[in-house]
């Protein structure tokens, strides 16, 4: 199965249709099995201690695979997070954008299940590693 929508238009219904919350989004890069979204912190994404929070994590790892679903499949509005599971594994490097790597591994009809890994850029080993399965709305 190939992409219904490509890097252009996935960052179009990400500008239009996620308002604030996309604001420091943006679509890295697209492939048939997968797609990488950046985080550009922002001050409300950065918690005491001066780290990424979890819950900004979670909101990368969760629309990142969103998006996933949406490149194979076009729009899909009611698609939605049926289960998610996080692992934070170290700590984000300080002053650097977040890059998430969304990977569907099962695409089926009311079904989409995939791994999330969650690296800072230019370093090796993931900061988080997420699971994720999606009820998608029958046609």
């Amino acid at each position: 199965m190939t992409n219904v929508m490509d890097k252009a238009a996935l960052q179009d219904y990400l500008s239009k249709e996620f308002g604030p919350v996309g604001a420091a989004l943006s679509i890295e890069d697209v492939t048939e099995q997968s797609v990488t979204l950046r985080l550009t912190p922002e001050r409300h994404h950065i918690r005491l201690g001066g780290t990424v929070s979890g819950p900004s994590l979670f909101m990368l790892a969760d629309v990142g695979f969103f998006f996933a679903i949406l490149a194979r499949l076009g729009p899909v509005a009611m698609a939605v997070t049926t289960n998610a599971s996080i692992d934070f594994m170290r700590k984000p490097a300080s002053g650097k954008d977040l890059l998430a790597k969304c990977t569907l591994l099962k695409l089926g009809k009311i079904l989409a299940v995939g791994d999330v890994l969650i690296y800072s850029v230019g370093e090796d080993k993931p900061v988080a590693r997420s699971t994720m399965t999606y009820s998608i709305p029958p046609k």
